[in-house]
């Protein structure tokens, strides 16, 4: 485990929050969104339609970003509580502190990643 993060534990839950939060958040935008067309469902003859379509649009986009980012953090959890935290799930190898400390959900080292994005 890395030895940067002096509490991995507390660093994943305080991320996982945040990351729920904002799933939270971004959903409950688009409840009201949803309740405020309800009863004009035809925005694209509306004045502000081209408004409420493109934040909705946002809207759910952030709300996908906001529940990949929670699964990322619960599956580190997972590494975490089974001791392979801070292993590379490619290779094995440890990954840097450095980049766990930027990135604390990541599953890769950099070699590893820069591979990935390269494909």
């Amino acid at each position: 485990m890395s030895s940067a993060l002096s509490d991995p534990a507390d660093t994943l839950a305080l991320a996982l929050a945040r990351a729920e939060a904002g799933v939270a958040d971004a959903a409950a935008q688009l409840a009201a969104i949803a309740e405020s067309t309800a009863l004009v469902p035809d925005d694209e003859h509306d004045a502000e339609g081209a408004t409420i379509g493109y934040e909705r649009a946002r809207l759910r986009s952030l709300l996908t970003r906001a529940e990949a980012e929670v699964r990322e953090l619960q599956d580190a959890a997972i590494r975490l509580s089974d001791g392979s935290y801070g292993r590379c799930t490619a290779c094995g190898a440890a990954i840097a502190d450095e980049r766990l400390a930027a990135l604390v959900s990541t599953p890769l080292c950099l070699t590893c990643a820069a591979a990935r994005d390269r494909r």
